[in-house]
């Protein structure tokens, strides 16, 4: 008779966390920002139909790296989550850290129960009446919730560690959109072709750009066509 295959728990979950941050790994990275007026979110992305970054609710947006059908499912949950809340009570009841703690429990019990876990980061974004009043939360693929309010800024995916750096150095508090814009440019830009790939330029066309804009009356989220990313990016004043 065979004696069964043992794993420990520990080397379960090492093995699992492995997986999953492989994954992620394959994406490429997406930047999160505070500015003035709002929270700006890009990518390079050249899809015009399958979006790493979405509106959720009236002030929410939802970005995510990894496998896009698991993240798709999980941005369709959330949408539902927000609008059955929202009328069941009231729409200022609908706020990010409630929907990061659902997509906490979500991912955390898909990670310890399942047999492969979610291959997704994402970050949920509320844009307040003022930068103090932003919340941005990054989720891991295990479910640990990250707030990132003080910070101002987020990179996932690809290569977060290295642009991260990179963006820490650039960004500062009270930027214009076109100064944060074209530091989230130049930031993806950095990652270049391979591990250590020299930086490069990216079209507007190759880029997806929202943000929250908390000068608008109710619904904060607004796509930027490459069109109007080139007239921001052209009046953006030079790097230091």
């Amino acid at each position: 008779m065979s004696m069964p295959f043992y794993v420990s728990p520990e080397q379960l979950m090492k093995d699992r966390a492995d997986y999953a941050r492989k994954g992620i790994a394959r994406g490429r990275s997406v930047v999160v920002l505070q500015y003035e007026d709002g929270i700006a979110f890009a990518t390079e992305n050249p899809s015009r139909a399958l979006h790493k970054i979405s509106e959720i609710y009236d002030r929410i947006a939802f970005a995510a790296v990894g496998k896009y059908n698991e993240f798709e499912n999980l941005r369709v949950a959330g949408v539902r989550y927000a609008d059955l809340r929202g009328y069941s009570y009231d729409r200022k009841d609908v706020n990010a850290r409630g929907l990061a703690n659902a997509y906490a429990q979500t991912l955390g019990t898909v990670f310890t129960t399942e047999s492969k876990p979610l291959e997704v980061e994402l970050v949920v974004a509320e844009v307040g009446d003022s930068p103090a009043g932003d919340q941005i939360y990054r989720l891991s693929y295990d479910g640990s919730v990250a707030d990132e309010h003080g910070y101002g800024h987020v990179v996932m995916g690809g290569q977060a560690e290295r642009l991260g750096t990179v963006l820490a150095e650039e960004w500062r508090a009270g930027m214009s959109l076109p100064e944060v814009l074209s530091v989230a440019v130049r930031v993806l830009g950095s990652a270049g072709e391979g591990e250590q790939g020299e930086p490069r330029a990216i079209a507007a066309s190759q880029l997806e750009v929202a943000v929250l804009d908390r000068t608008r009356p109710r619904r904060a989220f607004r796509r930027l066509t490459s069109s109007l990313l080139e007239e921001l990016l052209a009046v953006a004043p030079p790097p230091a």
